[in-house]
């Protein structure tokens, strides 16, 4: 398979030597790949004059096993550069029809490529790391910042000492300025990347923390400052990122999480039931019961 990055520059190196069909596609591509990144192979084809077959074709000549992987590079090659003016213009074309089907397709597709690229060691890691903190500081900011309070949220009920790095009042760095050694900071950050939370994993790093980043590839610049990497695909659904397989791993961490302390969590449910009762924090729900058949 190509690398991303190169991919326009193996098109173009390879030009000369491509059919005439196949020299048609590859115009398209380097010259639209912005566009290219989010059309079907049958767009793709109905736009330069090829069947749909030809178009897949394509794909497997250039290294790729299918259309769908290219298209993957494709978004890949472009989803760190696009400002969200572009991403909006790219999505002029998509026939609000489709769009249901085509946003809950793309959010499958990057569960599916979730489970089959996440590193099981790192997530136990993760996991084992979080049990045993002393302090746990949680930052994600802009398209990070409501998975990150989610995850803050959940945390606090299990593990006590949780803080959420609120970056709208402080500097992330000065809330975390007594981080150390027994301490976890899980920062959270998918592209366009937030050079503040790089900064505030970078600095917890450096004071000997341990580091956990959520984020969505291994070429993140969260990654070099990670003692636990994990990555949750955010591909974007087609101008917005997909959050949802991200949501998906702070699910399973926070479940994982809660079975290593589940004695201490049933008891701290069983309090905070009661003082939810008392305070009549929620609807109280009245199951109605079935009516008794008449004998």
């Amino acid at each position: 398979m190509l690398v991303q990055n190169d991919l326009i520059s193996q098109l173009q190196a390879r030009y000369q030597s491509f059919s005439k069909s196949q020299k048609l596609i590859a115009t398209y591509i380097i010259e639209n790949y912005d566009r290219a990144a989010f059309i079907t192979a049958s767009r793709m084809g109905q736009t330069v004059g090829v069947s749909e077959s030809t178009v897949v074709r394509f794909a497997y000549s250039v290294g790729y096993d299918g259309y769908p992987e290219l298209q993957r590079a494709l978004q890949e090659l472009i989803r760190n550069k696009l400002t969200s003016m572009q991403r909006i213009q790219l999505t002029s074309d998509l026939p609000r029809s489709d769009v249901l089907k085509t946003v809950l397709k793309y959010d499958m597709q990057n569960i599916r490529m979730t489970i089959d690229a996440i590193d099981n060691i790192a997530f136990e890691g993760a996991v084992n790391a979080l049990v045993n903190a002393n302090n746990i500081y949680v930052i994600g900011m802009r398209n990070a910042y409501p998975i990150a309070q989610f995850l803050s949220y959940n945390l606090s009920f299990i593990c006590g000492c949780v803080v959420s790095v609120n970056t709208t009042l402080f500097n992330a760095c000065e809330q975390m300025a007594h981080t150390g050694e027994g301490d976890v900071c899980v920062a959270i950050s998918f592209p366009r990347y937030s050079n503040r939370t790089v900064d505030a994993i970078e600095f917890a790093h450096s004071l000997g923390a341990t580091t956990i980043a959520l984020t969505d590839s291994n070429s993140s610049p969260l990654i070099p400052f990670a003692t636990y990497p994990l990555t949750a695909r955010s591909d974007m659904v087609p101008f917005t990122d997909s959050l949802v397989a991200p949501l998906s791993l702070i699910n399973a961490i926070i479940v994982a999480v809660g079975l290593m302390r589940k004695e201490y969590l049933a008891e701290h449910f069983s309090r905070l039931e009661n003082i939810w009762d008392r305070q009549k924090i929620y609807v109280k729900s009245t199951v109605p019961m079935r009516p008794q058949e008449d004998k």
